[in-house]
């Protein structure tokens, strides 16, 4: 895994309704070290999906440069994994299929890949689903196995599209905590886009508010780890963390 450095990152584009250019993004800059974790948050429309669509490569900066382990980004590259808000799975693939298509892509004998695959589905605790196709899996489960996808790819940088948006409460909060076990175990470099202020406070080892394209404030987060719910959800350090974020997204 890799760091990703963000350098006065901007973006505007041409809203053909109102006949003028909009900044989605402006002047941006951000290091994220090898290993670490970082959560972006900040109300709707702030820039938040701009910026990591650009970190992805799948729409080119208009100002700026981002560099993944002092390479530059110039296009989508197999250095850069993509969890999005929908699992994104294709739904004629096995799960075990499914996360081999990375390391199939890249050339690897079906052995490997396999082998590759199994690993990243038993971190994700699906190894009895091996051999099941998404649609019989509960929407908690899709969005496993397209983290075990990403990971299987040995990307420098994991880029995460608020993934659990879609899912209830409940198995949001389980699948947090299956993220961060994750993490720990392997220590992707990791780059986080949410809404849920909790979410990030609970996950990350930074949190960046974003606040109409521009960068708020950046909050170290001074939890200890492993990291579970019912340890932290009457946490006064949780708490107090949790409303300084709160505070500045409300302000934002």
């Amino acid at each position: 895994m890799k760091s990703l450095a963000i350098r006065n990152l901007s973006k505007t584009y041409f809203d053909a309704y109102a006949a003028a250019h909009v900044t989605a993004v402006r002047d941006v800059s951000l290091e994220v070290k090898e290993g670490e974790f970082v959560a972006i948050v900040g109300p709707s429309g702030c820039g938040k999906t701009t910026i990591l669509n650009m970190i992805a490569g799948f729409i080119p900066p208009s100002a700026g440069e981002i560099l993944v382990d002092g390479r530059a980004v110039k296009g989508p590259g197999p250095d850069r994994g993509v969890v999005f808000q929908s699992h994104a799975l294709f739904p004629w693939k096995t799960v075990l299929e499914n996360v081999a298509f990375g390391p199939k892509m890249r050339g690897l004998p079906r052995p490997e890949r396999e082998a590759i695959a199994r690993e990243y589905i038993a971190l994700a605790g699906l190894s009895h689903a091996a051999d099941r196709y998404p649609n019989e899996l509960s929407g908690g489960m899709q969005q496993r196995v397209g983290v075990a996808r990403a990971l299987a790819n040995h990307p420098d940088v994991l880029l995460m599209d608020e993934p659990f948006a879609s899912v209830d409460a409940q198995t949001r909060m389980t699948l947090q905590e299956e993220l961060t076990r994750i993490w720990q175990e392997r220590r992707p470099t990791i780059l986080f886009i949410t809404h849920d202020v909790g979410e990030a406070v609970f996950l990350a080892d930074r949190v960046v508010v974003l606040s109409k394209g521009r960068v708020l404030k950046e909050i170290d987060i001074d939890l200890p780890r492993p990291r579970r719910w019912d340890a932290l959800i009457e946490d006064d350090r949780f708490k107090t963390l949790s409303g300084q974020v709160l505070q500045l997204v409300r302000s934002a």
